[in-house]
């Protein structure tokens, strides 16, 4: 038996849906550490289009999207939507497993819904060139795809060790025109320093931040765009979650619990925040609980703490209340490079702290455990990032057979793992370490970070 469920062209959304007036409290504003205020959202058009300010800021509970970049994502949407039945076999589940796929996009996963909507505000006005960061190089490689169809040219900074596990994924990137660089480099004074410190660096999402942040800041007719964290970006992510409830309506169906990678937030939140609107205006026809799942290697949901920190290391960007390990943390090696981000979304991290969504973690050797056997029953070859999810998955549908309980579980796979043979061959060759991010290093790292911002606990937010 095999289950897909499609949905036609004329069936993409038109609109994206904005989760800030459903949230359960105001979400903290950005602040400036030189006069510890609210930082006035004009200040950001310096790096980000205009309106994707806006958009960060707004009130609007849906927005608009623009018919050209519907568009362009006719290419590979609406993307599909399948029952695991052969993974509910294996499991002897009485639990059904659905999810969404999108990694039918042209760079393989769901980050092109936001690098074609950036990259066409940014187009819009007059803006040549694009920086950014990449950890494992989905997001490198979607906005090098969204840059190349509207004529933009891209830079991106990969985090080192990831541009040296994934070439094929810094070749991607090089085919649709980008300019990529290993992180830290020797192009920005962020590297510069941080090389002389450490030359063998291995790199992290902080740094490669910082580096592309003040690449666009020095150059003219150059912005920066980000690929995860910030809110208009798991915004434009919100076409995933609708299109999922319209599949669920095919088959007569609604999920109870609802799972998701998180790295920064931006394909978990675009899957579960339409879930999380038909729970807050009561339409919902029962009540679904939402789980993201991280690395143990990059705890920041499940050990950090949720206080004010920078988005990256050298500080260019304002302060941001989210959980967080601290700007400076560095990560381990782990394949999942995806998540190895030392914070997570604002929006996201409130709904954690207000226990609206739960979070676990895993290391990455059970994780690939859990995705060898999606890839054996399913067929497809999950990226290291989802295949966090899957593992939950299985583990949710495990409860329900020891219980009974029939639930239905939707989990989002939100790209393949094509480029990823690497980490499954150090997998199968049992070179993989199941990394456990030391706790006295993540107390270190807070403490550092509490002696720079005293005063950030004080703030009324």
């Amino acid at each position: 038996m095999y289950i897909k469920v499609l949905l036609d062209e004329d069936e993409i959304p038109k609109q994206w849906y904005n989760i800030q007036p459903d949230l359960p409290k105001p979400l903290p504003p950005p602040i400036n550490p030189a006069t510890k205020e609210p930082i006035d959202p004009k200040a950001l058009e310096r790096v980000f289009a205009k309106e994707l300010v806006r958009q960060e800021v707004s009130q609007d509970r849906w927005i608009n999207i623009p018919e050209e970049v519907r568009d362009v994502w006719m290419a590979w949407r609406p993307t599909p939507f399948y029952r695991a039945v052969k993974l509910e076999k294996a499991l002897g589940t009485p639990a059904k497993i659905y999810y969404k796929y999108e990694g039918v996009s042209p760079p393989g996963s769901h980050k092109p819904n936001t690098a074609v909507a950036q990259a066409w505000y940014n187009m819009k006005e007059g803006v040549k060139r694009l920086t950014t960061e990449t950890g494992a190089g989905q997001w490198g490689s979607a906005l090098s795809f969204g840059c190349s169809t509207f004529g933009l040219k891209s830079t991106v900074y990969m985090v080192k060790v990831s541009y040296h596990q994934k070439p094929y994924r810094r070749t991607m990137m090089q085919t649709w025109g980008a300019e990529v660089f290993p992180s830290p480099s020797d192009r920005t004074q962020t590297g510069k320093k941080i090389l002389q410190q450490d030359p063998d660096n291995p790199g992290s999402l902080g740094i490669s931040i910082s580096e592309a942040v003040e690449d666009a800041v020095t150059h003219e007719d150059t912005k920066y765009t980000l690929g995860s964290v910030v809110n208009h970006v798991l915004m434009h992510q919100t076409i995933i979650g609708i299109e999922t409830e319209k599949q669920f309506e095919i088959v007569d169906d609604y999920p109870d619990t609802i799972i998701g990678c998180v790295g920064g937030g931006s394909s978990f939140s675009g899957l579960f925040w339409p879930f999380y609107y038909d729970k807050v205006s009561k339409k919902a026809p029962k009540e679904a609980e939402f789980i993201a799942v991280e690395p143990t290697a990059c705890p920041s949901l499940t050990r950090g703490s949720y206080t004010y920190d920078h988005g990256d290391t050298a500080r260019f960007i304002p302060l941001v209340k989210m959980h967080t390990l601290g700007h400076d943390f560095v990560p381990a090696p782990i394949h999942a490079g995806g998540l190895r981000y030392h914070g997570d979304a604002p929006t996201l991290c409130l709904l954690v702290n207000e226990k609206r969504v739960k979070a676990r973690a895993y290391n990455q050797v059970e994780v690939f455990e859990a995705a060898v056997l999606f890839a054996k029953t399913e067929g497809i070859i999950p990226a290291p990032e989802p295949a966090h999810a899957i593992k939950a998955v299985i583990d949710e549908a495990i409860k329900c057979k020891e219980t009974g309980e029939e639930k239905t579980i939707l989990f989002l796979l939100c790209g393949h793992g094509y480029f990823d043979m690497k980490a499954y061959e150090d997998f199968f060759e049992g070179k993989l370490l199941p990394y456990e991010y030391p706790e006295e290093k993540i107390k270190e790292s807070l403490r550092r970070l509490k002696e720079l911002y005293p005063w950030a606990e004080k703030l009324p937010y």
